[in-house]
């Protein structure tokens, strides 16, 4: 399995982050991708996957709920870092929107988020996109990058990545697959009630490539699966993840194993 969105730089991990890698190694776990969320965490993400480069893989951002009217003091540095350590990186990110726990900053938020873009765009790296309770303008704003024809903006580039942590709706689902974009499924499509698989089943029905724009991911430590909600998330619990999409799939859970996989090394350029 591959666990393209885990935050094993942050302290729920501190006291026993050695472990708890070779713990998903042991479990059949392929890769982690780390992503960074401010200038606080560039140290740590880097750190973590130096010392473990054969799994662990870096990505930097900023994260729209640490935007502030300063947030461009912070930018530079992120920024000069992620020029600097370019080939090193799979992804700018996370980066996006959050309305739910900052609404005061949106136009701080909006503009970060298209700075990142752009950049995204010139290095030609793939991005990790946050949306809570912001789906309208996060739409929005990767519409504007988006040309008549369906290409995209600057240099001919075209915008890669993954909106995390998708639960949202089927269209939200629809508009976002429609321009190219993959979606992050974890631990919420185990939970009790969650519509998420039924609407994954009936875009499925009028979209059979849909299994090939799916990776899979835990947003650790936050957002375990049933039967471990509550605790904190490893890579190692996607399996429930895997199998709960095998039945909205009606395939095995090798399969989406395998497809997961494939996806995401496509997308992040692993090897």
């Amino acid at each position: 399995m591959i666990d393209t969105h885990i935050h094993l730089d942050e302290e729920a991990y501190a006291a026993d982050r050695e472990e708890v890698i070779r713990r998903q190694r042991e479990n059949g776990v392929e890769a982690m991708l780390v992503p960074g969320v401010n200038a606080a965490s560039i140290e740590p993400v880097l750190d973590v996957c130096r010392r473990h480069k054969d799994c662990c893989y870096p990505a930097l951002g900023f994260h729209p709920q640490d935007i502030t009217p300063e947030w461009k003091s912070d930018w530079t540095k992120i920024e000069q870092t992620i020029r600097e350590n370019r080939q090193e990186l799979v992804a700018i990110g996370e980066i996006g929107l959050d309305y739910h726990y900052e609404p005061t900053y949106k136009a701080e938020q909006e503009e970060a988020f298209r700075t990142q873009l752009k950049l995204a765009l010139e290095l030609d790296l793939p991005v990790m996109i946050h949306n809570r309770d912001a789906t309208e303008d996060t739409l929005k704003i990767l519409r504007d990058f988006q040309l008549d024809n369906g290409q995209w903006t600057m240099d001919n580039g075209r915008l890669r990545g993954v909106v995390h942590c998708f639960n949202g709706s089927k269209e939200t689902a629809e508009q976002i697959l429609d321009m190219g974009l993959y979606l992050g499924i974890g631990g919420v499509l185990t939970f009790k009630n969650c519509k998420l698989g039924d609407q994954l089943r009936a875009i499925n029905s009028q979209r059979p490539d849909l299994l090939s724009r799916i990776v899979l991911e835990t947003d650790g430590p936050y957002l375990a699966p049933t039967p471990h909600r509550g605790e904190r998330n490893e890579s190692r619990l996607m399996i429930h993840v895997a199998e709960r999409l095998a039945e909205v799939f009606g395939c095995t859970t090798e399969a989406i194993i395998e497809d997961t996989n494939r996806n995401a090394k496509l997308l992040f350029g692993l090897k």
